[in-house]
């Protein structure tokens, strides 16, 4: 019980910093500012589904898909990296979205939910490649993940990873709510530029590891 308990707190504990549901609340509100209540709460939940999906996968396939292609872990820091610094450097440029783009969250939840509220800003490329080292470093023989208690311990980490996304994004614009619109924009900006620089950090670190690989 006490190495499933680890192996929970573990997955727990490795995905919660480099996601970042509290900080990544305000953009997600910013982004959804013109849904109603049911429907941001329909994105939030969306959102939290997709990760469970996209982690999951991440990890119990993700070192195999990359072995399939022939791809190493720095290249999808890198190319990751690179949707994350586009994708923040836009929402620098026009803060909340405009009104077009809010008409199509309003009307293509479901698809929205996935991108970009998702993946990048939620599941970006450092959580994938988080999940991706967690399954590929695993432990085999009687704690491999075969084994039913530390695949559950697995998928409960994962689980409640997205169950405090849904959290910090559904009851997010009541922390904000005295913001008011200018401050939530001031928000906004202010998030997308810490997301930008964890592009940019991700972008770096899969550099130097692509440097540090034999010709």
């Amino acid at each position: 019980m006490h190495n499933v308990t680890s192996v929970f707190l573990l997955v727990y504990a490795a995905l919660f910093p480099i996601i970042n549901p509290i900080g990544g609340a305000p953009i997600f509100l910013g982004l959804t500012s013109s849904c109603t209540e049911a429907e941001r709460n329909a994105l939030a939940r969306g959102v939290a589904i997709n990760s469970v999906l996209l982690i999951a996968g991440s990890m119990f396939v993700g070192s195999h898909i990359l072995v399939f292609f022939g791809i190493t872990l720095p290249i999808v820091r890198v190319a990751g990296g690179l949707v994350v610094v586009a994708f923040a450097w836009k929402l620098l440029q026009t803060g909340v979205v405009s009104e077009t783009q809010r008409s199509s969250l309003d009307h293509h939840t479901d698809v929205d939910s996935f991108y970009p509220l998702t993946m990048p800003l939620t599941v970006g490329p450092g959580t994938i490649s988080v999940a991706i080292a967690l399954g590929s470093q695993r432990p085999g023989g009687e704690y491999g993940i075969a084994n039913a208690p530390f695949l559950a311990a697995v998928i409960a980490g994962i689980v409640a990873t997205a169950l405090t996304i849904y959290v910090c994004y559904r009851f997010g614009e009541r922390v904000i709510a005295m913001l008011g619109k200018n401050g939530t924009n001031v928000v906004v900006r202010l998030s997308a530029f810490i997301l930008l620089c964890i592009g940019v950090q991700i972008l770096w670190t899969g550099y130097r590891s692509l440097l540090a690989l034999p010709a």
